[in-house]
C-alpha cells in the first residue's frame, strides 16, 4: 500500500510542471482518474475539478492541492550563449545551484542544462565561494554547442520559455522518498489516491465533496476559484514545513493553526484533531510564520468558508526535500476520515 502511493508520487514529480506550463500534469492526473465514478473537468485556468455526489447536495465540501511547482523563465540569453533566468516561486537561488534543468521551447522542443554561477570555476574566479547568489550571477549552461545568442536561438530557445529542475526522487528502503517538488505533488497523490479508494470501495460520503487539483498556488492564486455556493468546509492539502521551533516531522500528519494569512478557522482544527485521536492517527498541530495555502488564497478572494489545512511534513522546502511513508499514510487515513464526518456545528 505505501510502496504504491510512494510510487504515484515518483511519477507526478518526474513531469515538469511550473507554475504556468502544467497541462502535462493534469492530464495525468486525469487518466489516473478515468474509469472511476467520478465527475471530472477541466476549469478554465487549466486545473482539474472532480467532484463525488453526496447523500446532503445541500452543503458541500472542497479539498485541493497543488501540481504547480517552483520553477522559472528564460529572462535573456546572455551573449557568451548562457541563460539568464527570472523565478517562479518564492525558491532562493542557492537551493537550485549546481541543478540539472530542462528548457522547454514554445514549439515543445526540450534541450537539457545546468543551473550555475557564472563565477563557478574556483580556478579562475578567485571570489567564486563569496559571490553573491542572484538573478545577476546565476545562468543556465545548456548543453549543446552554443556560444552565443545567434546559436541560442537558432536552437528556438527564446524569452519566457519555461524551465524546469530535475527532481532528483529516490525512494529508500526505510521509506522516505526525496525529490524536489513534494510540495505539493505529495499532497496530489493522496488526494488522487483518496478519490480512488472512495470509489473502488463504494463509500458513500455525508457531503457532496469536490477535489480541485490546482495548478497556481506557488504564485499565489490556484485556489480561490471554482468553489460552489453551497461549500461550507474548504480544507487545503499541503505541505507541513519543518525547521526549527516546529513540531511538525516527516512521520506524522501536520495539522496547522496559523501561518502568515493569520489562523485556520479553530473549531475545524478541533474537528480535525478529534478525528486523528479517534482513529489512532499520529499528528502535529503547528504554525507556519512564511506560508500561505490555496485556503488562504480563498479567503482572501472573499469566500465565506470555514478554511483549514493540512498534509505530510515535508523537510527542506522549496529546496532538495524529503518525507516519509508514514507522513503520506497518516495524511491519507486522516482524510479518509474527514470526508465521511458530519461537519462542524
Amino acid at each position: 500500500m505505501a510502496d504504491k502511493i510512494l510510487r504515484l508520487v515518483e511519477e507526478l514529480v518526474k513531469i515538469p510542471s511550473p507554475s504556468g506550463n502544467t497541462q502535462k500534469v493534469i492530464d495525468f492526473c486525469e487518466n489516473y482518474l478515468k474509469g472511476l465514478k467520478v465527475e471530472t473537468r477541466k476549469n478554465r485556468k487549466g486545473g482539474l475539478l472532480v467532484t463525488i455526489q453526496g447523500k446532503d447536495n445541500s452543503k458541500h465540501r472542497m479539498l485541493t492541492a497543488h501540481v504547480d511547482t517552483l520553477g522559472a523563465m528564460v529572462k535573456e540569453i546572455k551573449g557568451n550563449g548562457r541563460l539568464k533566468l527570472s523565478m517562479i516561486g518564492g525558491f532562493r537561488w542557492n537551493a537550485v545551484e549546481g541543478e540539472y534543468c530542462q528548457i522547454e521551447t514554445a514549439s515543445g522542443k526540450t534541450y537539457t542544462g545546468t543551473i550555475l554561477m557564472h563565477q563557478t570555476s574556483v580556478h579562475v574566479y578567485k571570489e567564486a565561494g563569496k559571490a553573491e547568489r542572484n538573478e545577476e550571477n546565476i545562468e543556465v549552461r545548456i548543453d549543446e554547442k552554443v556560444t552565443n545568442e545567434d546559436e541560442v536561438r537558432a536552437l528556438g530557445i527564446a524569452e519566457g520559455d519555461f524551465v524546469s529542475f530535475d527532481p532528483r526522487v529516490q525512494i529508500t528502503e526505510s521509506g522516505f522518498i526525496k525529490s524536489r517538488h513534494l510540495d505539493d505533488k505529495a499532497s496530489t497523490a493522496i488526494l488522487l489516491k483518496l478519490v480512488k479508494t472512495i470509489s473502488e470501495q463504494h463509500i458513500s460520503l455525508p457531503y457532496t465533496t469536490h477535489i480541485l487539483i490546482s495548478n497556481n498556488e506557488e504564485i499565489g492564486y490556484g485556489g480561490n476559484s471554482n468553489i460552489t455556493p453551497e461549500t461550507v468546509e474548504y480544507l487545503a492539502v499541503d505541505m507541513g514545513a519543518i525547521g526549527d521551533g516546529q513540531r511538525t516531522d516527516e512521520y506524522t500528519v501536520s495539522i496547522c493553526a496559523k501561518d502568515a494569512s493569520g489562523p485556520y478557522h479553530y473549531r475545524l482544527r478541533k474537528h480535525l484533531v478529534q478525528l486523528a485521536e479517534e482513529n489512532h492517527i499520529e499528528y502535529k498541530v503547528d504554525i507556519y510564520p512564511y506560508y500561505q495555502s490555496d485556503a488562504s488564497a480563498a479567503i482572501r478572494a472573499g469566500h465565506d468558508i470555514v478554511h483549514g489545512l493540512v498534509g505530510p511534513g515535508i523537510d527542506a522546502s522549496h529546496a532538495y526535500e524529503r518525507t516519509h511513508q508514514s507522513s503520506i499514510l497518516h495524511t491519507e487515513n486522516l482524510l479518509l476520515a474527514y470526508v465521511q464526518s458530519e461537519m462542524i456545528e
